[in-house]
């Protein structure tokens, strides 16, 4: 049995890896190279637009839970990830063009998947995945309104600027991860003492920023809040957050700055970094210009700016299943589920893949509950019917501990993770 997933970001990768894993044939659609997003660049499968970390490794954070969950269920995103990987403390970060590429050669070299380069207009026959994303063209997110009988919701998501190496002004930077984690050494840390911050957030607030038509510019996830709108709320906000120097020590004075931006490295050979929480809608001139005020950014050099782009994602509860179903034969899966991240779009995926595989067999749908971050996701997505955003993973949509409260943070969330990955060691003879 043949079975279409549309898409080929890192949902659909996924969810087509896991189809194939089961014996089942792929038609895997792409528009790309024939057409792009205004957010795509590369021609490959899994492009990561935004960022280029994973986030967090360890599993008392809820996405490295997740990431561990999907390693045991045997992830193609996350065994491409791995191969991929560039230094970023405790966090996951990869080299976009080899992780891309490991996933593509996957894929592309599979016998039973047949990769359908070109814009889908309509619903193609048969059992289909939709993984077209939050940046579905226009003309399938008409077929989508018509099959769905509702419209999508859309907000804005932005990316942060790329600067080189190279260009980086080191005299007035230095190598350190925050608290000392990972190497030591795996991001570029950029200081400002309190004038340098106060000239800087005066120029930023007082910036032009590019125009964006057609929507409400209020309406933008927070986890991609460009960092404009966010000095917007205070003068301090910036300080305690993506600019906080908590955990750093400047080796040149010895003291912990005012306030820090961190570049992470980008790609493997180690000559781009980005500016880490660094989203922003400022126009490209702007860019360099104010960011050019941070001392050690006064010359950078820009490989990417900055952009932003509009997101669409479905009115999910009520309309899908915990397994991200909307009827019979016909699953979604990444961000236009409301999922939010990277790794949620792919273990969405995952999900639905290993879902729509186990009913095309005639067998039961595994009930991964909501002890599991994968299942918790998926109950997320459909039961939560008030105000519904886009939700990263976290620990608070997983079933709470039962009995005596564990009042440290760090101990319950590791708790949590353990009784998920004992409860996924209990579901895998399942799948």
């Amino acid at each position: 049995m043949t079975v279409n997933v549309i898409g080929a970001g890192l949902a659909g990768s996924e969810a087509a890896w896991q189809l194939l894993k089961r014996g089942f044939a792929v038609n895997l659609y792409e528009m790309k190279p024939q057409k792009y997003t205004p957010a795509h660049h590369m021609p490959g499968f899994a492009e990561l637009v935004c960022s280029n970390s994973l986030r967090s490794d360890r599993i008392e954070n809820a996405v490295g839970l997740l990431k561990e969950e999907m390693r045991r269920i045997g992830s193609l995103i996350m065994a491409c990830a791995e191969d991929a990987r560039v230094p970023a403390g405790g966090a996951m970060a990869v080299d976009r063009a080899q992780f891309s590429a490991g996933v593509t050669k996957a894929l592309r070299e599979h016998t039973n998947c047949t990769v359908i380069e070109g814009e889908v207009t309509r619903l193609p026959d048969g059992p289909t995945i939709i993984a077209t994303g939050p940046l579905t063209s226009d003309a399938f997110a008409e077929e989508i309104v018509r099959i769905t009988g509702r419209e999508g919701l859309s907000f804005f998501d932005a990316a942060a600027p790329i600067v080189t190496l190279e260009s980086v002004d080191m005299e007035h930077a230095f190598r350190a991860s925050r608290y000392g984690r990972g190497e030591g050494d795996d991001y570029i840390n950029c200081p400002m003492t309190e004038q340098e911050y106060n000239a800087f957030y005066d120029a930023l607030i007082a910036a032009e920023t590019a125009p964006v038509h057609g929507f409400e510019s209020s309406r933008v996830f927070e986890g991609c809040m460009p960092v404009e709108v966010m000095a917007a709320r205070g003068r301090q906000t910036l300080a305690f957050g993506p600019l906080k120097p908590v955990g750093l020590a400047d080796p040149h004075t010895g003291k912990m700055p005012y306030a820090v931006l961190q570049l992470r490295q980008d790609d493997a050979a180690n000559t781009l970094y980005n500016l880490v929480g660094f989203q922003t809608r400022l126009k490209f001139p702007e860019q360099k210009r104010v960011f050019g005020m941070i001392p050690a950014l006064a010359h950078a050099e820009y490989a990417r700016y900055g952009v932003m782009h509009r997101n669409t994602f479905l009115n999910s509860p009520g309309l899908l299943d915990d397994h991200y179903r909307l009827r019979e034969g016909l699953y979604f899966a990444g961000q236009m589920t409301g999922v939010e991240g990277y790794i949620e779009s792919a273990a969405s995926g995952m999900l639905a893949g290993i879902s729509l595989a186990q009913e095309l067999s005639g067998r039961e749908r595994t009930d991964w509950t909501d002890l599991t971050c994968i299942g918790a996701m998926g109950r997320y997505v459909a039961a939560h019917n008030r105000n519904f955003q886009p939700m990263n993973a976290t620990f608070g949509i997983m079933a709470p501990l039962e009995g005596s409260r564990v009042r440290n943070k760090k101990e319950r969330c590791q708790r949590i993770a353990q009784r998920a990955l004992q409860t996924l060691d209990g579901i895998l003879p399942q799948l």
